[in-house]
C-alpha cells in the first residue's frame, strides 16, 4: 500500500527540509472497505494543566485532527494540514514522514491514543457507527451485524415498540440475530422479508418477536391464538419513550 507525502511544511517533525516529495511503502494492512465508520469531530483537544508535555504529545492535543476507526486495529487520521494517514495502533506505526524516516512515535499515533483513553474513539476490536434510528454515534465490535441501535434504541424483551407501518404498540419477546430473508412465515409459505407489507425493510436485518399487549381473557383464562407471537424485520419497529401520565 503506497502513501504519497507531499507534507513538507506541515510540522509533523519527519519532513525532510529541503522540500523534498517521497513516496513511501508502508505495509499496514488493507482496510475493510465495506465498513460505514464514523470519524471523531476534528478539534482541537484539552492540554493537561500540569502542561508537562514533549513537543510531540503537545501538537497530538493542540492540533486539529479527526480520528476514523477502520477495523483490524487500524485507524485514519487526519491532520490539521488536511493530509490523510494510516496508523496502526497495536504495533505504533504511521505512513506519516515523521514516523517512516524517524521511526519516532508520531503526533498522529498519539492522537489515536489519546481519543481511545477519552472515549472519543473505539478501542481496536470496535468501530464507531450511527444508530440507525438517530444517527447517534455508538462503539460496536467489528464483527456485529448491522443495523446499529445506541442503547436508547436498542429493545428487549418486555419492553414495548411501535409498528411503523400501522402506528400499533407491541411488546417484545425475543430479538433474534436470524435474518428476515432468513426466517419463514409458515402460514404465508414466504419469509419474513418477502411479507408484502416488510418489502420495503431491508431483508438482510434480524427479525424481532413480538405479541399485541392486550390478551382475550376467557373465564377459563388465556385464549392461546390472543398470545401470537408475530415476526418484524427489527427495522421496521420503533422504540419509543412512554409517558407517564401524572396527576
Amino acid at each position: 500500500m503506497l502513501y504519497e507525502c507531499t507534507d513538507a511544511t506541515a510540522n509533523c517533525g519527519g519532513c525532510a527540509e529541503n522540500g523534498d516529495q517521497y513516496t513511501v511503502a508502508v505495509v499496514l494492512g488493507t482496510p475493510d472497505a465495506s465498513m460505514n465508520t464514523t470519524a471523531s469531530p476534528k478539534t482541537p483537544l484539552p492540554v493537561p494543566s500540569d502542561d508537562r508535555l514533549e513537543a510531540r504529545s503537545r501538537r497530538a492535543r493542540t492540533e486539529p485532527m479527526s480520528v476514523c476507526p477502520l477495523g483490524d486495529g487500524l485507524y485514519e487520521v487526519e491532520s490539521a494540514s488536511d493530509h490523510t494517514y494510516l496508523v496502526d495502533l497495536e504495533s505504533g506505526r504511521c505512513t506519516c514522514p515523521d514516523h517512516v524516516f524517524r521511526g519516532v512515535r508520531c503526533k498522529h499515533v498519539r492522537r489515536v491514543a489519546i481519543e481511545i483513553t477519552d472515549g472519543r474513539t473505539p478501542p481496536p476490536g470496535q468501530i464507531a457507527v450511527a444508530c440507525h434510528d438517530c444517527d447517534a454515534t455508538v462503539f460496536v465490535d467489528e464483527t456485529d451485524p448491522e443495523p446499529y441501535y445506541c442503547d436508547a434504541h436498542t429493545i428487549r424483551p418486555g419492553e414495548t415498540v411501535v409498528d411503523r407501518e400501522t402506528g400499533d404498540r407491541l411488546t417484545v419477546v425475543g430479538v433474534s440475530t436470524l435474518r428476515a430473508d432468513a426466517v419463514e412465515i409458515g402460514e404465508a409459505d414466504c419469509t419474513v422479508a418477502e411479507y408484502a407489507t416488510n418489502e420495503t425493510y431491508d431483508p438482510d436485518v434480524p427479525v424481532v418477536g413480538v405479541v399485541y399487549p392486550h390478551a382475550t381473557i376467557a373465564t377459563n383464562g388465556v385464549i392461546p391464538a390472543s398470545l401470537k407471537v408475530y415476526v418484524f424485520p427489527r427495522t421496521r419497529l420503533e422504540k419509543r419513550s412512554v409517558r407517564v401520565e401524572r396527576a
